[in-house]
């Protein structure tokens, strides 16, 4: 028959059958033997009466049927339908029950002895001329007695195995299905089936780290360049950076770009109530690896099993989690040269990880993930907005110089809530302003338009504000003002928006710069109220850590002198003393108050100075709720130090005007050499 001529097969018979699910076989005897206990029996199935009662039944001829049962001592007697129906036997009538596979007695008498009572019944019945039927049987109740006694146990032993199974990784079928699978490894395994298609071109920014873990794909790719020359290349590679900067996303890539098979887990994954199962699953997933060599295996946050050992203050430690550990250690080392295993691992707390952990041999290289600066934001903007739908006026430039800061995860947020936003408003693209209203959302948090705020502390809030843009227009180091707002958002009621340089080294003038346009808000306050709010609690808390830093990390206080009291291996954190004395820590809070003190008395100054500019901004701020750097121009002028964005775009307008210029008079002057050239050939 051609396959033409064949008849497709309907729906119905191309429908697939459930697959058997293993649960059934604990689900079901137990719902069999609840259910046999609960209506095997009907009402009073063991309903035992008197001797006198049973007489006085026999002798009014109600009774059916007495069965004798010998090994019991007790007989069980069957009641004639027609006497069911009598009021006084109604409480004999029994329920049929689904489960009930016999016809069950109305009641069960207690005799002594056997002979006598069969006498009693034989000579009653041709007494009396009964018509009831008498029969002696033996009941084997032994599966009875098994049930009864061993019932509890086995409901015990199938919830433990149901609940074992669940803890174990659930899903029948699947490699920790089983109780017995509990300490296999729970990696996700990325090969030539379940390929990852991230590489290198889908990471934006990062380029230090890429160029680190170029040469961990290279290697994979071709083992003999480095072997041949007698080069071992690192056993495991270690990302570490802030929450959100991208080190899942590198080692995706690195899996991508080496094309090889591909373990991934998290750290949290090792860790289990059952003693032993984490080194279990440490043993199992080097073995896997070490099969499907070359290959790479990524632990996520491996901060949950990597803890130093022995730190913790508090008895009764995670012995498991430090056995999990040691099995890890002992598993970095056991790998040949030959292997071809790479281990990444990630973590955003390195300081807490053991030391064994990060010696030459395991974690040979740290691989820091910073956060990305200005250009690096931008190549992130551009990966992030391919599938928006933007407007012409959205300018990534100024949003990645407006995003000082963001994280690659927090950019990806900012375009997202942008795109909703725009949707919110029925807008068919994504605008610029969409961008900053996102930025405004995650930063400030959401608009409350209906909070009730009196007319006075609106006018508190606008001078507070106006106060931190007058103060930080005035002085060289602050940062340029972007905006201010008096919208309440989350728990502020104001806001002033800067945009801050990007710096790697800050000199002791920029923080007192800083400090001072951080207090204008108090000062202001101050200076025209001559009181003070509970309004400035998050500028006093900014500028007293900034000041104790100043102090005690950075080694900026002339008292204190060129002495640092931070420890960036956070050992101190587990000592019960202070690195300094009394004395010394008297001197520390009494700089700190000196620095803090000093810039809000300068920003008192700055602040009365310009006391008529302060009101007239103060007076917009309060007209339109909203004001940027444009309207600071017209109120005070350009700022002196040209580092205002308006002041930079206008300085390099100036410029490209100026080479313009220049251009074109060195065009005219080529033009009238050439006219002069060709004049002399003329006359030649």
């Amino acid at each position: 028959m051609s396959k033409q001529n064949t008849p497709k097969k309907s729906n119905k018979d191309q429908v697939k059958l459930p697959k058997f699910n293993f649960n059934w076989i604990y689900i079901i005897p137990v719902l069999f033997i609840i259910s046999f206990m609960m209506f095997g029996g009907g009402e009073n199935p063991n309903e035992k009466v008197s001797f006198s009662k049973f007489k006085s039944y026999l002798n009014t001829n109600d009774i059916e049927e007495i069965i004798i049962v010998k090994n019991l001592g007790t007989a069980q007697v069957f009641l004639k339908k027609e006497a069911l129906e009598k009021g006084e036997y109604k409480k004999y009538v029994k329920k049929k029950s689904f489960f009930s596979l016999s016809k069950e007695p109305s009641f069960i008498v207690t005799y002594g002895d056997i002979q006598n009572f069969e006498n009693y019944l034989i000579e009653t019945k041709q007494e009396k001329d009964l018509d009831f039927i008498h029969d002696n049987k033996v009941i084997d109740s032994t599966l009875g007695d098994i049930l009864i006694n061993f019932l509890p146990i086995l409901l015990l032993i199938g919830l433990w195995l149901f609940f074992m199974k669940r803890m174990s990784g659930g899903g029948a079928g699947g490699a920790g299905s089983q109780i017995f699978n509990i300490g296999k490894s729970k990696a996700k395994l990325f090969d030539k089936d379940q390929k990852v298609k991230i590489s290198f071109k889908d990471v934006a920014g990062l380029e230090g780290a890429k160029e680190e873990v170029q040469e961990i794909v290279d290697f994979l790719k071709n083992p003999e360049k480095y072997t041949a020359l007698g080069g071992k290349i690192p056993k495991g590679a270690l990302l570490v950076g802030p929450p959100g900067t991208g080190k899942t996303l590198l080692a995706k890539a690195v899996a991508g770009e080496a094309d090889v098979p591909f373990f991934s887990l998290s750290g949290s994954d090792f860790v289990e109530m059952f003693v032993g199962v984490g080194a279990s699953r440490v043993r199992d997933l080097f073995k896997q690896a070490a099969q499907k060599s070359p290959s790479i295996i990524f632990i996520d946050e491996i901060d949950a099993i990597g803890r130093a050992r022995g730190k913790s203050n508090m008895t009764g430690g995670n012995d498991e989690r430090e056995n999990t550990l040691n099995q890890l250690l002992t598993e970095m080392d056991g790998f040949g040269t030959d292997t071809n295993v790479i281990v990444l691992a990630a973590t955003n707390r390195a300081d807490v990880l053991d030391k064994a952990l990060m010696r030459a041999g395991r974690f040979d290289r740290q691989i820091y993930v910073d956060l990305p600066d200005l250009n690096e934001r931008k190549e992130i903007f551009e990966v992030h907005v391919k599938p928006l739908k933007l407007d012409k006026d959205v300018n990534l430039e100024f949003l990645s110089k407006q995003t000082p800061g963001f994280s690659g995860a927090d950019i990806a947020n900012l375009c997202n809530e942008a795109a909703l936003m725009a949707a919110r408003q029925n807008k068919k693209t994504v605008h610029h302003q969409d961008f900053l209203d996102a930025t405004d959302r995650i930063v400030g948090g959401l608009e409350k338009k209906n909070k009730l705020i009196t007319v006075k502390e609106k006018t508190t809030v606008a001078y507070h504000e106006a106060g931190h843009a007058t103060v930080s227009w005035m002085l060289e180091h602050a940062s340029p003002l972007v905006k201010v707002t008096i919208v309440p958002r989350g728990q502020s009621l104001g806001a002033a928006w800067y945009l801050p340089e990007e710096r790697m080294l800050v000199e002791k003038q920029q923080m007192f710069d800083e400090m001072c346009a951080t207090l204008g808000g108090r000062a202001a306050e101050k200076v025209m109220f001559d009181a003070i709010t509970t309004g400035a609690l998050s500028d006093l808390e900014k500028v007293t850590k900034q000041a104790k830093a100043m102090v005690t990390v950075y080694g900026l206080s002339d008292k204190i002198g060129n002495i640092s009291y931070y420890d960036s291996s956070g050992q101190s954190e587990y000592g019960f003393t202070k690195p300094y004395s009394e004395k010394t820590a008297q001197t520390i809070d009494e700089e700190i108050s000196l620095l803090v003190e000093t810039q809000y008395e300068r920003a008192i100054k700055v602040i009365t100075r310009n006391k008529d500019k302060l009101i007239e901004l103060a007076e917009l701020l309060l007209e339109k709720e909203v004001i940027f750097g444009d309207d600071l121009v017209k109120i005070f002028g350009e700022r002196p130090f040209t580092k205002s964005p308006m002041a930079i775009s206008n300085s390099k307008k100036k410029e490209a005007e100026k080479e313009k210029k220049a251009l074109n008079k060195k065009e005219i002057e080529e033009e009238k050499i050439e006219k002069i050239d060709d004049n002399s050939d003329k006359n030649e």
